[in-house]
C-alpha cells in the first residue's frame, strides 16, 4: 500500500517502485517482432487494411472492376476456342473506342466506320448455337449502330443494316452472286427504320449462309476424293437430295437449313450417287466453284425475303 508523503499526495512504496523500473527497462530491451511472424503491431495491421481499401477504392472508382467483370462474362457468354486471344482483342476495341485513344480512331468522335467495326465485332464474338449470348451480342450490336444513343429511343437505318450483312460476308465462303442474291431478299431502303427482328434474323441469315456454304465446300471435296474435279453426274444427284431436304424445312428458320443439310447421312448420299453413276452418261467435270454456287443458289432460295 502507498504510503501518503508531506504534500498529502500517495506515492509508490520502494519495492512498487521497484519493480515499474523493471518494466520499463524489460520493455526498451525486448526485441522487435520479425518480418512475416504474425506479431506485427495493431497500428501496421491498421495501416496496412487502409492500404488495401484504398487499392480497392482505386480499382472501383477507375472503372477496373467493372470493366473486368464485363470481360469475364463477354468470355463466358462467347466461349471462345482461344480465351487469352479472345480477352487480348477484346480490351484493344475497348481502347480504340475510348475517348482518349490516340492514333487515327481517336482524332475524330466515333462515326460510322467505328460504329460498323464494333458492331461486326459483337456479331462475331458468339456462334448461333450459343444463342443467348448470340441473343445479347445482336442488342449490343443493334445498340452500336443506333442513331439516337442510349439515352433516346434506339433505331438502326436500312443503310448502316445493309452495310453491316455485306461486312459480315465478306470475305467469306459464299460466292458473289449468291451474296449479292441473298441480300436483295433480306436488306431494307437507306430510310427504313429497321426494328430488332429484322435485324437479328439478316445478320443470323447471312452467318447460316456462310457456314452452308463450308460445309457444301466440305462436302465437295468428299465428291471429288482428292483427284480433282468430281463427277458431275454425282454432284447433280447429290444437289438434288439436298434440295429435297431443304424443301421440308422450316423456311422462317434459318438455322433449319444447316440442320436439314446435315440429314444427308451416307446411305442417302451413297444411293443417290450409285444411281448416278448407273446412267448410261458421258462423265463430265463439275468444278468446285460450279458445285458451290448451285449448293448455295438453293439456300438462298429458301430464304424468306423482308417484307
Amino acid at each position: 500500500m502507498a504510503a501518503p508523503s508531506q504534500d498529502g499526495r500517495n506515492r509508490p512504496s520502494p519495492p512498487a517502485a521497484k519493480m515499474a523500473a523493471y518494466e520499463k527497462r524489460r520493455a526498451a530491451a525486448a526485441p522487435a517482432p520479425a518480418a512475416g511472424s504474425g506479431l506485427a503491431e495493431p497500428a501496421r495491421a491498421g495501416a496496412a487494411a487502409r492500404g488495401l481499401g484504398t487499392e480497392a477504392e482505386f480499382l472501383l472508382q477507375a472503372g477496373v472492376t467493372a470493366m473486368v467483370r464485363e470481360a469475364l462474362l463477354k468470355v463466358l457468354e462467347a466461349r471462345p476456342e482461344e480465351p487469352v486471344a479472345f480477352l487480348a482483342d477484346y480490351f484493344e476495341k475497348l481502347v480504340l473506342s475510348s475517348p482518349g485513344a490516340g492514333g487515327e480512331a481517336a482524332a475524330e468522335p466515333p462515326g460510322l466506320p467505328q460504329r460498323l467495326a464494333r458492331a461486326l465485332w459483337y456479331v462475331r464474338l458468339a456462334h448461333h448455337s450459343h444463342r443467348t449470348a448470340f441473343n445479347n451480342n445482336m442488342g449490343m450490336a443493334y445498340e452500336c449502330l443506333s442513331a439516337s444513343g442510349r439515352r433516346k429511343r434506339p433505331g438502326v437505318d436500312g443503310r448502316l443494316y445493309s452495310e453491316l450483312l455485306r461486312r459480315i460476308c465478306r470475305p467469306g465462303a459464299a460466292p458473289e452472286d449468291v451474296v449479292a442474291a441473298l441480300l436483295r431478299k433480306i436488306q431494307c431502303r437507306d430510310h427504313e427504320a429497321v426494328p430488332f427482328d429484322v435485324f437479328r434474323y439478316g445478320v443470323l441469315t447471312c452467318f447460316v449462309l456462310l457456314e452452308f456454304a463450308a460445309k457444301a465446300g466440305t462436302l465437295y471435296d468428299v465428291l471429288d476424293g482428292g483427284s480433282g474435279p468430281a463427277d458431275k453426274r454425282v454432284c447433280q444427284a447429290v444437289l438434288c437430295t439436298l434440295e429435297d431436304a431443304l424443301g421440308a424445312s422450316d423456311f422462317s428458320v434459318p438455322i433449319r437449313y444447316l440442320e436439314a443439310g446435315s440429314k444427308l447421312g451416307p446411305d442417302c448420299l451413297a444411293l443417290a450417287m450409285d444411281r448416278a453413276l448407273q446412267e448410261r452418261k458421258l462423265s463430265v467435270a463439275m468444278s468446285r466453284e460450279e458445285f458451290l454456287k448451285k449448293a448455295t443458289a438453293l439456300f438462298v432460295a429458301k430464304v424468306k425475303p423482308i417484307d
